[in-house]
């Protein structure tokens, strides 16, 4: 069996481990590994097969085992713990957090935590901390755990990828100690990259850093959303191209070395002098860059290609790409669960199997072949991973891949090596590669910003994307195929998916994931609402961002018709910019009082109206109607939240923002016909002075749901609250515990899901 058949054979064993909700146990496990080991050297070709599929899978599977067994246990969570470790990878300093991984070295009273790597935040004014140091602190740690969304970041992956045992922050500040100097590559990185900074000063200076050493910490928000739009990100991430493109450049000077110096040649004939140098050369520049998936790849498949030269066989790049795969597997399984994984070696999969009868062709019709191939054959992956897919990829790629590859990555490395060696010694060029970046940058971000250049998908079910990257395939085979013309077909559900929508009367209410703050998504047959968009903390994530789009995304919604905001806090208004953005035509309605200073969040020409009580409209057979604020109501902060109801054929939801118990009263008051409700949005996040018992009474819910931040420092949802819902048998779901909460309201009932139940996989925490 060839290498390409064994590695794919492998990779599906690995990916189909990580759709598991749980792991089968490790004794298991370690035997179907020894099992399928042994069916892997068959000569039947179908036990071969089914050997490898196991044994990646059993592999994948003890690997899942030992990085959450890492995880620490309950009894190290929310205790104080001084520890002893090492600053380990790239300190992400700001105000007003500045966050970096520590591993641990020694912990007193908790030995077996020793050698374990913990993400902290220092909070406050932190000193100047650089990889490589080892520090003696005060921690308080948690185990890995984040919102959880069927769309966007999941923290708890990540944890995994990094292996990270835990995360939490530094406690006290004061006695924090500096035990030894930084020392290692990391702190070599971080060293050369601030050289970087000091020799060529401009703000282009940020994708210097990141090309030549990975050091993508000045990359904003703004400017990894302009890089998606247009297809460039894959070149801030250090592709295996550049390495290649490193590696042959080595080459090339140890050919010029080698006839310069003829006596070099009796004792390392060229052709090993050659790939030594290359070698050499690709490692230097994967070290500079830490040792990221796509260099590791392009590394391992460059020495596979390397090894054959010196050896005098034929060079197959199949059979190299293949190896580093194995190489990669082997070693690291839970490397699958990365976006780089799949884009790195599915794309240099399309471009091999394309681009093989390419010789001879001229510069030009081959890098227009080579775009059409990547853009085209990693949609289905930017789709499944992303969400999106980039319609001025093929257009900036054309500027940025020569532009980036031939001359600023080398003049980046050039630079970034002379200033090692002394101070000042890489100014030129790094300033020219810096005048490069900074004349192509305004056109990059003039091309992201128009409304053709990226298209959002919801990311598609697993037989969409399976018929998507058949047919990719199909539409990637060359002229004359028969049938070729059919392909475009089997990628239409990728592009146009049958979204299932409430019937007419019916509607779905989400309350998303978005930590301690709010934010809800209404549906109806044709339309949505958006009420609250989450918090934006100082230093955090902007969970407009990070949560409440991708979820409107997962949706397909292209289209948002109003957006709510309760009341002026930053719980449930962080997210409202970067959403109205988003949706810039949906009217925002908010409390009258409000209004006037509105422009903080939003742009003058948005269209803004008040929330006012008896004020409503009907959609799809569903009324949509304001309780609270009246008209002149003070501007009284959460007791002014807008209170909204949902009404439908089949059932009724309560929107309650964050009032309390006074105007809980004053809602019994006004609307006794009006309050009863089969789901109630908890106000306040569950806190104790809302949700009152004579309240609860009055609107008999059927369903409870909370927006809270897990282990909620404000004690969200209060004991109390839980107790008047336990007495009353009205069952709550919290987004702390659950995630993802979405309730639908049907002709059969009122049924509700919780994502962390629904959408688990084995690296999530439980409920």
């Amino acid at each position: 069996m060839r290498p390409p058949a064994m590695a794919g054979l492998l990779l599906l064993g690995v990916t189909l481990c990580m759709g598991l909700a749980a792991l089968p146990p490790s004794v298991a496990a370690a035997g179907g590994l020894v099992l399928g080991g042994g069916l892997a050297f068959r000569r039947r070709v179908g036990l071969r097969a089914a050997g490898l599929v196991l044994a990646g899978f059993c592999l994948a599977v003890l690997h899942g085992h030992h990085a959450m067994g890492q995880r620490i246990d309950a009894g190290h969570v929310g205790v104080d713990l001084d520890v002893t470790g090492e600053v380990v990878g790239l300190v992400r300093p700001g105000s007003p957090v500045t966050r970096f991984e520590l591993r641990l070295l020694a912990v007193p009273g908790a030995p077996e935590l020793v050698g374990r790597r913990v993400g902290l935040a220092w909070y406050g004014a932190a000193p100047e901390l650089v990889p490589g140091e080892r520090w003696a602190m005060q921690v308080r740690l948690r185990r890995p755990r984040g919102v959880l969304n069927p769309a966007g970041f999941d923290s708890e992956r990540r944890a995994l990828e990094r292996r990270l045992a835990a995360t939490g922050h530094v406690r006290d500040a004061g006695p924090a100690t500096r035990l030894a100097p930084a020392r290692g590559l990391d702190a070599w990185r971080q060293q050369a990259s601030e050289r970087v900074a000091a020799a060529a000063p401009g703000e282009a200076v940020r994708y210097v850093q990141a090309l030549a050493l990975g050091d993508t910490r000045g990359l904003s928000a703004a400017d990894w959303e302009a890089l998606r739009n247009t297809g460039l990100s894959h070149l801030l991430a250090i592709s295996g191209f550049h390495v290649g493109v490193v590696a042959g450049l080595g080459a090339v000077l140890a050919g010029w070395l080698s006839r310069l110096w003829p006596p070099l040649l009796r004792r390392f004939p060229r052709p090993m002098l050659m790939a030594f140098a290359a070698l050499a050369l690709a490692l230097g520049y994967a070290a500079a860059a830490g040792f990221s998936l796509p260099t590791r790849r392009a590394l391992l498949m460059i020495a596979a290609a390397l090894l054959a030269r010196v050896l005098r066989r034929p060079v197959d790049p199949w059979n190299s790409l293949a190896l580093a795969m194995l190489a990669v597997l082997a070693v690291d399984p839970l490397a699958v669960l990365s976006a780089g994984f799949w884009l790195s070696f599915l794309g240099v999969s399309w471009l091999l199997w394309c681009l093989a009868d390419a010789a001879g062709e001229g510069y030009a019709r081959a890098l227009l072949r080579a775009q059409w191939v990547a853009t085209l054959g990693l949609l289905p992956l930017t789709a499944w991973f992303f969400g999106h897919a980039s319609l001025a990829g093929p257009l900036a790629n054309l500027v940025g891949v020569p532009l980036v590859t031939l001359l600023v990555v080398p003049l980046s490395l050039l630079g970034t090596a002379l200033e090692a060696m002394a101070v000042g010694l890489g100014r030129w060029p790094l300033a020219l590669a810096v005048w490069l970046i900074g004349v192509a940058e305004p056109w990059m971000q003039a091309l992201s910003t128009r409304a053709w250049a990226a298209r959002s998908l919801p990311p598609p079910g697993l037989a969409a994307f399976a018929l998507a990257l058949a047919g990719v395939a199909v539409l990637l085979l060359p002229r004359g195929v028969p049938g070729r013309w059919l392909a475009p077909l089997l990628v239409l559900p990728l592009l146009w998916p049958r979204l299932p929508a409430p019937p007419a009367g019916g509607f779905d209410l989400e309350l998303i994931d978005v930590g301690q703050g709010l934010s809800v998504l209404v549906r109806t047959r044709g339309h949505a609402l958006v009420y609250d968009f989450g918090p934006r903390p100082p230093g955090g994530r902007d969970m407009g961002q990070a949560a409440v789009l991708p979820v409107l995304r997962a949706r397909g919604l292209g289209r948002v018709d109003a957006l709510v905001l309760s009341h002026d806090d930053n719980d449930h208004d962080g997210g409202l910019p970067i959403v109205h953005r988003a949706f810039p035509d949906a009217p925002v309605f908010g409390q009258q009082a409000w209004l006037p200073r509105a422009g903080r969040l939003l742009p003058e020409q948005a269209t803004r109206r008040a929330c006012l009580a008896g004020e409503g409209w009907h959609w799809d057979g569903v009324d949509f109607e304001f309780l609270h604020p009246t008209p002149y109501f003070p501007d009284v902060g959460n007791e002014g939240s807008c209170v909204l109801r949902v009404e439908g054929r089949f059932g009724s939801a309560l929107l309650t923002g964050d009032v309390g118990e006074v105007v809980e009263r004053r809602l019994m008051r006004l609307w006794p016909d009006r309050l009863p409700a089969d789901l109630l949005v908890l106000g306040h996040h569950g806190s104790r002075h809302s949700s009152s018992p004579a309240f609860l009474d009055a609107v008999a819910p059927r369903h409870a749901l909370n927006a809270s931040g897990h282990r909620s420092r404000f004690n969200h949802p209060h004991p109390d609250v839980l107790q008047r819902l336990a007495e009353r048998a009205i069952p709550l779901s919290d987004t702390g515990e659950h995630g993802h909460l979405r309730a639908t309201v049907r002709r059969d009932g009122v049924a509700v899901t919780r994502w962390r139940e629904a959408g688990r996989r084995f690296w999530h925490e439980p409920d």
